[in-house]
């Protein structure tokens, strides 16, 4: 392949994986900055990979792959809920997914890590990253926010 068809095609991968991406949100009144060894004291050092350092985990590895209960999926950083557990759907992926987030409870950067861009999401609150979002999903939204499982923690419904 010629080198301007590879930049053509990435191009064209680029535009099209926008069309139905998340929507940037304005930063939060209750932002949490805090420096490394403050992240590090709060969190295992896989969530700090995870959250901080924008690391990936092993699919089939979390938990919260089988969570089925009524609840909230929050950031393990810093507790925002991010998810509904009606929001989760099983996608075969072998990460936790989700076909929406709650209200202003996310933000989106482009990640080119894999040479082919795609759509990173944090949360935010605290920054930490959670996942990609992709535009293969169910209904209603079309979307897939694939998410670290520990990058959250499930809190059961009343």
């Amino acid at each position: 392949m010629k080198r301007r068809s590879l930049f053509t095609l990435l191009a064209a991968a680029g535009l099209a994986s926008r069309s139905r991406a998340a929507p940037e949100v304005a930063p939060r009144a209750d932002r949490i900055e805090l420096d490394d060894a403050e992240w590090q004291k709060r969190l295992t050092p896989e969530q700090y990979r995870v959250l901080r350092e924008e690391a990936t985990e092993a699919p089939g590895s979390s938990p919260l792959n089988h969570e089925k209960r009524r609840g909230t999926f929050v950031c393990a950083g810093c507790d925002l809920p991010i998810f509904d557990s009606a929001m989760k759907y099983e996608s075969g992926t072998g990460w936790p997914s989700f076909f929406d987030v709650l209200p202003g409870a996310v933000g989106t950067k482009r990640d080119w890590s894999l040479i082919i861009p795609r759509t990173e999401y944090h949360c935010a609150r605290c920054g930490g990253h959670q996942g990609h979002v992709f535009d293969d999903g169910p209904a209603p939204t079309g979307l897939r926010y694939c998410n670290n499982g520990v990058a959250l923690r499930f809190e059961v419904a009343a």
